[in-house]
């Protein structure tokens, strides 16, 4: 809920007032303005009386007005009025594509492991590489296009590696979640403001900063298969500064029974092989004012993971992936002029991803490679209410990415690749996105981004979008955007010694568009919340690798649908739906037999069912997950009989946590996933184990 109070000294107070309200993100359903006079007038009335023009809404508010909400204003002179005001804001954020937000107390209730179980609650989202035996190459996939066809941010700033061989990628398993405050999933027009390669959409982590008293936290959580995990964290507000320290440690050995046929199947026992995992994540952040107008940020986080890989095309593979990540970044946000209607950020950010896999290569031969890739970011970003209508972000995105690669394969045939290459290029953006509302019920988003690159020359993505208030309860918006992804610089140079696959310099970027359509509706006071999407896009130019070698392989067509439900059935108990369907179409592919299958690992249908209860701090939560199986991966034919065509079998799995209070600072948390103790095939042959429990304790002083 918001308040405020508004003194104004004219006879034509009420369109200010509108104007006022809107502007503070208020929601008024009928206004009653009482004088010493006992004179009340409604909305309508008061607009009729006036002789400016009827209010007008900045784009991220909309006036929607619950009936309990009221103005009281007292009259204290012939002009001067007194207005109290108390409103509260919208349930969904309004703008043309669809937006989804985790909260803290979502991320809470399903107590994650990692921000890749966090993620796959999130509509759109395909998760395969998440809990018991997380391979890295069975995918993450957004509206059907791959991490690294999407932009992940931590509070606004990229972290992703962009890097493709070696088992690279960003790896949402290592990132700590006990740092996470909420989650933001968008798409469509903020591909202006954060990149033209965002062809799933933006996914934005933000770090907790809320302020609050001083605070140790601790947690310690173990379960099957040697699963463990030991949480720290100390901060809280001192003398105006937020601040907060951590450090996170999870292990599993995943040294579970898997089924004839599994990948990594170790025949003398039966179980999982190389399977085990251990990421350390060191991470914090500082806020705090420099005086009245300024405030500076810092926040940055380390980690180390050590894991086998369980790659599914090979019988027993042995190769190790060591993945340590560093990233730091620094925000100065100003208030310009002498109100808050012009505010300018300015970020300077680093990130380092380091990976380095070595193994055995048949009985005799050894192979190591190592990519170290670095990114020095700089972004200024100016968001300007230019009027009551108009809100224009604008700025600027500066970036040099490097990348060292050193290759070494003890195998004769391969050793005229050994050797270090080293590689770099820049990039300078200028963008812009106006939020235009045109009525008091439709809204128009613009936006340019004009891209300078080393490598591929410059090229302009425009993105468009509208929003149209139908009713007070239902809104319809849609997007589109011009998109382009350049190839990474391993694909472009590097050798892959792990795969054998070649670099090639010759590479052109993936282009294309991505377009979504649907509804918002809030039903009973908001109780009900419901999001309804058609998404789409045409990707031309896919990379992928044909005879050993990286090329543009072809064309994908992509068509989805996808749908969000909220329901606060009571105070305490609430339900969730989350659905999608993708139909990910390969249509034209260098490698003919591909040519009109849907895309590998991507499934047609995945789903997740949420009923929770919350209440003096107990809560108990059970999930339904569905999903629809996927077309295994050409290198995942390891049994005979298979071919590409090959989809793995749908399933359906039931968990279930709770938190039970111990102590007024104490609780228990139990997780245990897979109810039916049904051990399924995650994808290309992964295999999640039966039953599994988690079982801790989280405690704060």
């Amino acid at each position: 809920m918001k308040s405020m109070k508004l003194l104004y000294v004219a006879p034509s107070f009420a369109a200010s007032l509108f104007s006022m309200v809107e502007i503070a993100g208020a929601e008024l359903s009928e206004m009653v303005v009482e004088t010493q006079n006992t004179s009340i007038a409604t909305v309508g009335e008061l607009r009729s009386q006036v002789s400016q023009s009827s209010s007008f809404l900045i784009p991220y508010f909309k006036v929607d007005i619950p009936a309990q909400s009221q103005i009281l204003a007292q009259e204290s002179n012939e002009n001067e009025v007194e207005i109290q005001v108390t409103g509260k804001k919208a349930p969904f954020t309004p703008t043309s594509a669809p937006v989804y937000i985790v909260p803290k107390e979502d991320i809470q209730k399903q107590n994650p492991s990692s921000a890749a179980e966090l993620l796959r609650s999130l509509p759109g989202f395909t998760i395969n590489d998440y809990g018991f035996g997380a391979d890295i190459h069975t995918g993450t996939f957004l509206r059907g296009f791959s991490i690294n066809q999407s932009t992940f941010h931590i509070n606004g700033r990229s972290f992703g590696s962009n890097v493709n061989t070696y088992h690279g990628g960003t790896d949402l398993n290592s990132i700590p979640v006990d740092a996470i405050e909420r989650v933001e999933l968008t798409g469509g027009t903020s591909a202006t403001l954060y990149g033209s390669e965002a062809f799933g959409g933006v996914i934005n982590l933000v770090t907790k900063k809320t302020p609050q008293p001083l605070k140790l936290t601790t947690g310690i959580e173990l379960g099957s298969y040697g699963y463990q995990r030991y949480r720290l964290g100390y901060g809280g507000t001192l003398d105006n500064v937020n601040f907060r320290l951590g450090y996170e440690r999870f292990s599993t050995d995943n040294n579970y029974a898997v089924p004839l046929g599994a990948a990594n199947r170790n025949p003398s026992d039966g179980k999982l092989f190389n399977g085990d995992s251990r990421v350390d994540n060191f991470y914090g952040n500082v806020e705090f004012p420099i005086d009245s107008r300024n405030s500076l940020s810092i926040d940055a986080y380390k980690t180390a993971s050590r894991r086998g890989l369980l790659y599914f095309g090979f019988p027993l593979q042995r190769d190790r992936l060591d993945h340590d990540l560093f990233n730091i970044g620094t925000t100065l946000t100003s208030k310009l002029g002498q109100g808050d209607d012009s505010i300018l950020k300015t970020t300077i950010a680093f990130n380092q991803d380091f990976f380095s896999t070595y193994g055995p290569t048949g009985t005799t031969a050894f192979r190591n490679a190592s990519l170290d890739s670095r990114a020095l970011s700089g972004r200024v970003e100016h968001q300007w209410q230019l009027n009551e209508t108009n809100k224009l972000t604008w700025g600027l995105d500066l970036k040099t990415d490097s990348i060292r690669g050193d290759v070494f394969s003890s195998l004769p045939a391969l050793s005229a690749q050994n050797g270090v290459v080293n590689r770099d290029r820049s990039l300078l953006a200028l963008f812009a996105l106006n939020a235009w509302k045109a009525t008091e019920n439709f809204q128009v988003e613009l936006g340019l981004r004009q891209n300078f690159t080393s490598d591929f020359g410059s090229y302009l993505n425009p993105t468009v979008g509208t929003r149209w208030n139908l009713t007070p309860n239902l809104d319809f918006r849609n997007s589109f955007a011009v998109l382009q992804r350049n190839p990474g610089l391993d694909q472009l140079y590097v050798f892959d010694t792990v795969h054998n696959w070649l670099p090639n310099s010759s590479l052109i970027p993936e282009r294309g568009v991505a377009y979504t359509a649907g509804f918002d509706w809030s039903v009973a006071a908001d109780s009900v919340l419901v999001q309804l999407t058609y998404f789409g896009s045409s990707l031309s130019d896919r990379l992928g690798v044909i005879a050993g070698r990286w090329d543009n392989v072809g064309q994908v067509t992509t068509n989805g649908i996808e749908a969000g439900v909220k329901w606060q059935i009571s105070p305490e108990f609430s339900s969730f739906l989350n659905y999608t369907y993708t139909d990910a179409k390969i249509n034209s592919s260098k490698t003919a037999s591909e040519v009109g299958l849907q895309l590998a690992t991507v499934p047609y249908s995945v789903g997740k069912l949420g009923i929770g209860y919350d209440s003096n701090g107990w809560q108990a939560n059970l999930f339904f997950n569905y999903y629809s199986g996927s077309r295994r991966a050409v290198f995942a034919q390891g049994t005979a009989g298979q071919n590409a065509t090959d989809f793995s079998p749908a399933y359906l799995s039931l968990d279930f946590n709770a938190k039970i209070p111990l102590h007024k600072n104490v609780a228990l948390t139990l997780n245990l996933e897979n109810l039916t103790d049904n051990s399924y095939e995650k994808t290309n042959r992964i295999y999640q184990p039966g039953l599994t429990y988690r079982i801790g304790l989280q405690a704060s002083f």
